[in-house]
């Protein structure tokens, strides 16, 4: 489901930062030769994500979800001078073509990539962090998120998409029978009830959440 229709969508990239060339080139990519292109940011999300970034100013930047690569080059946006993000995704087919855009956007050195389970994955990394995008399987949203507030510096952000799920989320039809409903369900209503954090779901494209933990 679209939550704006198309002329207001293009209303709101118009007046909008313009998308970088490397992130166009990055999206027709996308949805000219990968499966499910509804999955990439885009250019109004990707521009959220960039400012989110640029405010932050993150030393560390975790990712969980990398798909092509496109959100991943957005936060990178923000990277304090000496930053770097991990982006972590289950999937190696289509690591050859992240790992490309990379090192066209200038980020080889800044943005890592690592494939595998990313709950296993997370447990390993030794650095705390400022900023986290959670845009993985929806029904794991809850634990990542019980995994993460601790390696979240005060003040950090994290943001999960797809928290509106196509408006499934306040369908009695879907809450009763889908599992990645319920799930998200379940998440939306946990963060917005824990006193360790700050919280706004904003109808960004899918929903996007917002939650700061507290200093």
């Amino acid at each position: 489901m679209e939550f704006l229709s198309e002329a207001l969508q293009s209303y709101c990239e118009k007046h909008s930062s313009d998308e970088p060339e490397i992130l166009r080139k990055l999206n027709r990519h996308t949805h000219a030769q990968v499966l499910q292109p509804r999955m990439l940011s885009g250019h109004l999300q990707g521009r959220f994500l960039s400012m989110i970034s640029k405010l932050v100013k993150p030393t560390y930047i975790l990712e969980i979800g990398t798909y092509t690569g496109y959100s991943a080059l957005c936060l990178a946006e923000g990277l304090a001078p000496n930053g770097k993000l991990f982006t972590l995704d289950v999937n190696p087919e289509l690591e050859d073509l992240v790992n490309q855009y990379i090192e066209e956007a200038g980020y080889k050195n800044r943005i890592q990539m690592i494939i595998g389970d990313a709950y296993q994955l997370i447990r390993t990394l030794p650095h705390s962090f400022d900023l986290v995008f959670i845009d993985a399987d929806k029904s794991s949203y809850s634990k990542y998120f019980d995994l993460l507030i601790d390696k979240l510096n005060p003040g950090g952000i994290i943001l999960a998409d797809n928290v509106l799920w196509s408006g499934k989320i306040i369908d009695e039809k879907s809450l009763s029978k889908d599992k990645d409903t319920q799930s998200i369900d379940a998440f939306n209503k946990k963060v917005q009830a824990d006193p360790r954090v700050e919280v706004v779901l904003l109808p960004i494209r899918d929903g996007i959440t917002l939650i700061r933990k507290k200093s």
